[in-house]
């Protein structure tokens, strides 16, 4: 029957501790380990698929010291998801360095343990991904699957201009999840330089209007040194050659 929470609880039971409960006390406590068994289930199964780049940040992780402009409230706000279930975006704004991947994944991690189907993709790696299922015949259910997804994390957008096939998919895409799905797009370039990077006024006009209107925004300052070299575990040291 595949009660595997059950039969944990079960074992546990054994012990002497639970001898002077009630049937119904440990039949409630049978019912909630299973309960919390398939919950855990479900999340270490969505956070498998989200193929987050960082699977354990949180925001508990998160360093406010540095001085980037970072809002805690914010985040806070942010990480309770009535965004996603108002099917709103988040604009993730940064220099190289600044920790924007790691707030998109801190938000995606928060989703999944909220049991929201999430994805994180780079974008250079998700066009490709595209070309090859329109090429196999699989672009159809490539999008289906897209859209279904509450939560499309998309890094590094921009990091290479846009050719004409990626301009139309991410339309395609962006057009599929207005209204019903949410997306959080990191950039190191600043929003107004969007239209130039997609190329193209109309599909860059179309493009924005469904990402930036209904998005909270997250702009982030150049810190005096980057997010990676403060957190490295690497040992500091004279470099022997």
């Amino acid at each position: 029957m595949r009660l595997f929470g059950i039969a944990e609880g079960l074992r546990e039971q054994v012990n002497d501790a639970y001898r002077d409960l009630s049937f119904e006390d440990r039949l409630g406590l049978l019912v909630d380990r299973e309960k919390l068994f398939r919950q855990n289930s479900q999340i270490k199964t969505l956070l498998s698929q989200a193929h987050l780049r960082h699977p354990r940040a949180c925001l508990e992780d998160i360093d406010f010291r540095a001085k980037r402009g970072l809002s805690k409230d914010t985040m806070i706000t942010l990480s309770q998801n009535d965004w996603i279930r108002n099917c709103q975006n988040v604009v993730i704004i940064g220099p190289t360095g600044a920790g924007k991947t790691f707030l998109a994944c801190a938000l995606g991690n928060s989703a999944v343990r909220q049991g929201i189907r999430t994805l994180y993709v780079r974008l250079p790696r998700f066009v490709q991904d595209l070309k090859l299922a329109r090429a196999d015949g699989s672009y159809g259910k490539f999008l289906e699957k897209i859209q279904r997804t509450r939560l499309l994390i998309i890094d590094d957008w921009g990091i290479n201009p846009f050719a004409d096939a990626e301009r139309r998919d991410v339309l395609e895409i962006m057009e599929d999840r207005y209204g019903v799905r949410s997306t959080i797009i990191a950039s190191q370039f600043p929003i107004n330089t969007w239209h130039d990077i997609i190329g193209e006024p109309t599909l860059a006009d179309a493009i924005c209007d469904r990402i930036i209107h209904n998005a909270h925004k997250i702009l982030l300052k150049p810190g005096e040194e980057s997010m990676r070299k403060i957190h490295s575990t690497l040992t500091q040291g004279r470099t022997v050659l």
